[in-house]
C-alpha cells in the first residue's frame, strides 16, 4: 500500500541523487542544502524499509533496493510530466479542436449532453462535430480528418482496423406526426401502400436493418420513398405530411415524450442495435478527447439507467 507519508520531494530527491550520484551535486541541482537532500533520502529509506543508497567517499552509489525503486520513481515523475502537460493542453485556448463525427441516431439524444458536459470543464479544446452518412464519417475517421466517430456500430466488414465501444442500444420506429391517420391503428400491407415513407439511404448503417424490418412485419417494400439522413427536413416534413419516418428511436424520443410526434404500432424489437464510439485501433485521444470521451460514457449510463 502506498503510504501516506510518500511525498513528491521523496521522489524527485531521491532520482536526483540516482542521476548526479553525488548528495552534494543533487543539492546544487535542487537548489536546497545538503542536509536536507540527506533528510529526504533517509525518510524515505524509513518509509519503504530498506537502504537506497550505498554511500562511499567518492558519492553515493545505488544499493540494490535503490536500483529497483529508481526505475518506478522515474516513470512516476515522467506519467507525473505528462499529466501536467496534458491538462495544460486540454485548458489552452491554442488547442487543437476534439473533432466528432455524428451519425443522426447521437445527434439528438447523446451528444448535446456530454458536449453541455464537456465545455463545463472550461477545455480549451474546441469541440467540432461533423454529421453525415455512415460512409462518409467511416472515411474521414479513417484518414485522421475525425478523432472519433458517434453512432450505431457499421456492419463487420467495414470496421476492420477500427475500434467499437459499445455504450447502449436502442429500436428503430415508425414515426409520424400526431393524430396521423394510422396512429393507433394496426398496421395491414394495404393501409401502409398509400403513404411516403422517409427512409435512410443505401450506404446507411441502419439501411439493411430497414429493408429486413419491412419483411420482418409483413409490409410491402414501399412505393414512394424519400430517401434522407437530414434530421431538419425528416422532422419538417413529416409534420407537414402524412409521411412515415424509419428512424433510431433516440433521434425522435423528445418528441414522442412531447406528443409532437407518434410511434405507430409494429414491433421493432429485432432492429435493436448498439449506440457507441468509434475509434481508429490503437489510437490514444487526446487529453480533451479523453474528456469527450468520459462525458459520452456518462450520458449513456444515464440512458441505460432509463
Amino acid at each position: 500500500m502506498l503510504s501516506s507519508a510518500l511525498r513528491l520531494r521523496h521522489l524527485r530527491t531521491f532520482v536526483a541523487v540516482a542521476r548526479q550520484g553525488s548528495i552534494g551535486r543533487a543539492a546544487e541541482e535542487l537548489a536546497v542544502t545538503q542536509p536536507a537532500v540527506s533528510k529526504a533520502i533517509k525518510e524515505l529509506e524509513t518509509i519503504l524499509g530498506a537502504p537506497l543508497l550505498a554511500r562511499e567517499r567518492g558519492g553515493a552509489l545505488l544499493s540494490p533496493y535503490g536500483e529497483i525503486f529508481l526505475r518506478h520513481a522515474e516513470a512516476s515523475l515522467a506519467s507525473l510530466r505528462r499529466g501536467l502537460e496534458d491538462v495544460a493542453d486540454a485548458a489552452s485556448p491554442s488547442a487543437l479542436p476534439v473533432r466528432v463525427g455524428a451519425l443522426p441516431t447521437v445527434s439528438a439524444r447523446l451528444l448535446p449532453i456530454a458536449i453541455r458536459r464537456y465545455l463545463a470543464h472550461g477545455v480549451g479544446a474546441v469541440p467540432r462535430i461533423v454529421t453525415g452518412p455512415t460512409a462518409y464519417l467511416t472515411a474521414q475517421l479513417r484518414e485522421g480528418a475525425l478523432d472519433i466517430v458517434i453512432g450505431r456500430m457499421g456492419e463487420p466488414e467495414t470496421m476492420t482496423g477500427l475500434a467499437f465501444e459499445h455504450l447502449y442500444s436502442e429500436v428503430i420506429v415508425f414515426a409520424v406526426r400526431a393524430g396521423h391517420p394510422l396512429a393507433g391503428n394496426t398496421l395491414r400491407p394495404e393501409t401502409v401502400l398509400p403513404f411516403e415513407f422517409l427512409l435512410p439511404p443505401p450506404g446507411s448503417v441502419i439501411r439493411p436493418t430497414v429493408d429486413r424490418l419491412f419483411t420482418a412485419a409483413n409490409l410491402p417494400t414501399p412505393a414512394r420513398v424519400v430517401e434522407t439522413v437530414s434530421l431538419a427536413f425528416s422532422r419538417a416534413y413529416i409534420l407537414a405530411t402524412d409521411a412515415i419516418w424509419l428512424i433510431s428511436e433516440g433521434v425522435v424520443l423528445e418528441d414522442l415524450h412531447r406528443g409532437t410526434l407518434d410511434r405507430l404500432a409494429v414491433d421493432t424489437a429485432e432492429t435493436r442495435g448498439p449506440v457507441g464510439i468509434t475509434m481508429r485501433a490503437g489510437d490514444v485521444p487526446s487529453p480533451a478527447a479523453a474528456i469527450l470521451l468520459d462525458e459520452l460514457r456518462g450520458v449513456a449510463a444515464d440512458i441505460r439507467r432509463g
